[in-house]
């Protein structure tokens, strides 16, 4: 039987040092080696080659996976480098193990957001192409009228993106809130069609990814449970975890 071969990347992830994306990136800055020598980008390793990080040798241990929900507060930067951002996600966390943030949410937002230590589920999570939902409630500076909901419903063109934002639901909650799901995240997504309709955010929360709902206090963390987990893996069985091209709508 053939010796099975394993992208670099993907066993990074697999064995929950990090995702896969920020795997690329430790190998595109010399930091990975295998058996001494750095590899280049997509090299595929074997069970008994010796990958290191940093010069640290990197090994499967793990017996579960880590999967927690957190409230993240206003102020916090949702980055692994903790030697760049003082006021980062892991360190105001402290979890015992190595885990990663599930995507991102902006300093100035608040809300839940997943970590974890399982690499591999993250794109799975993540790639807009799954059409997986997450919930906001957002204020603004100004009264929502019918139109600003069925334009932010109906897409927004993104002229510093160059892509118009997927339709999504929208409903008015106050004369001031609202209440947005998308299946994508642009960068500042919400807050740049907002802007582009003349409204200014004045907080912005994720309540809710997919099945997960938030309902713990600010700062504050929780593992997964059982049924919502099983319930998230349902979700996620037919997701893709490769990146689809999608194609950028113009106005």
């Amino acid at each position: 039987m053939a010796e099975e071969l394993k992208r670099i990347n993907k066993y990074l992830s697999e064995v929950g040092y990090c995702s896969r994306r920020e795997a690329d990136k430790l190998i595109e800055a010399g930091r990975v080696t295998i058996n001494g020598m750095v590899p280049e980008m997509g090299t595929k390793i074997t069970a008994n080659d010796v990958v290191a990080v940093d010069g640290k040798n990197i090994k499967n241990t793990k017996e579960t996976f880590v999967y927690l929900a957190f409230n993240k507060p206003i102020g916090i930067v949702c980055t692994t480098d903790t030697s760049v951002e003082k006021d980062n996600i892991i360190d105001f966390i402290n979890y015992p193990k190595r885990i990663f943030p599930i995507g991102r949410l902006d300093k100035p937002s608040e809300g839940l957001i997943l970590l974890t230590d399982d690499g591999d589920i993250v794109n799975k999570i993540l790639r807009a192409s799954n059409n997986h939902e997450k919930e906001y409630i957002v204020t603004v500076d100004k009264p929502i009228s019918q139109t600003f909901v069925e334009r932010m419903a109906g897409g927004i063109y993104l002229e510093d993106l160059k892509q118009t934002t997927k339709k999504c639901q929208v409903e008015k909650l106050s004369t001031y809130a609202f209440k947005i799901i998308l299946t994508q995240g642009l960068n500042r997504q919400i807050r740049r069609m907002c802007d582009y309709l003349n409204y200014e955010v004045q907080t912005l929360k994720r309540v809710r990814i997919m099945n997960i709902k938030l309902d713990i206090p600010v700062g504050e963390y929780r593992e997964l449970t059982q049924e919502e987990f099983k319930e998230l893996n349902t979700l996620i069985s037919k997701s893709s975890k490769e990146h689809k091209p999608i194609k950028r709508q113009k106005k």
